[in-house]
């Protein structure tokens, strides 16, 4: 039992070192007045994040820096369940930006956000625009990516999965033996779902990317300190 444990300190210990860079950069039209646009819904989120909570969760990260930014996006919950209500079918002969836009009509909303995550493995790389509803045009877009390391979910989840096999298998060796592998395979699977790594590591992509989108509200800094 002790030798087991150890092996787990062991492998949370060695999954620390893993660590992970992000970079990002964007770029808006010139003409455009940001500050009349206020509610905006993160529509889509597209590439192979592997499950509709990730996709979610994904969504959420980018609500928030648009949150900062001055915008008021509408909740992920309330968007899926808008366009589920509304029968929002995808067409396969449109482009995303198409899905997208027609999506912020159902919604009612002027401006619309797609993200589109081409990779998501060890390394992240994604895209992200802005659309106006009216006329499809793009306002803002910016592209990042970024690393981490996939193994440390895996290991987590594998060691996590180990114990509670352990656990399972009783006292006998024979029995903590089976238990420790059906454990660490099962919290291997849950670990290649989306982990706290990969969720930090697509926030600091998704920061990097939105550090130049436009504010809605100008920030004036004056005699006595910063005003809106």
């Amino acid at each position: 039992m002790k030798k087991c444990l150890m092996l787990i300190v062991l492998l949370v210990a060695c999954a620390l070192f893993v660590g992970g860079c992000a970079s990002g950069s964007s770029t808006a039209r010139m003409d455009y007045n940001f500050s009349q646009v206020y509610k905006i819904a993160v529509v889509d989120v597209l590439g192979p994040l592997g499950n509709e909570g990730a996709k979610n969760q994904l969504a959420d990260i980018i609500s928030m820096q648009l949150l900062q930014k001055g915008y008021a996006p509408i909740e992920r919950a309330q968007v899926v369940t808008i366009l589920n209500e509304q029968k929002f079918q995808r067409d396969q002969n449109s482009t995303p930006e198409q899905q997208a836009v027609n999506a912020g009509k159902i919604m009612n909303v002027p401006t619309v956000i797609i993200a589109n995550v081409t990779e998501f493995g060890d390394e992240i790389s994604m895209s992200i625009k802005m659309l106006d509803v009216q006329d499809g045009s793009i306002l803002w877009v910016g592209s990042g990516s970024g690393s981490h390391s996939k193994l440390m979910g895996t290991i987590l989840g594998a060691a996590a999965g180990a114990g509670g096999g352990v656990l399972l298998g009783g006292n006998s060796n024979s029995g903590k033996i089976v238990g420790g592998v059906i454990g660490g395979v099962a919290g291997g699977v849950l670990g290649n779902m989306l982990t706290p790594e990969q969720a930090k590591a697509a926030e600091e992509i998704v920061k990097k990317i939105c550090k130049d989108m436009p504010s809605r509200v100008v920030v004036k800094k004056g005699l006595f300190g910063s005003k809106k």
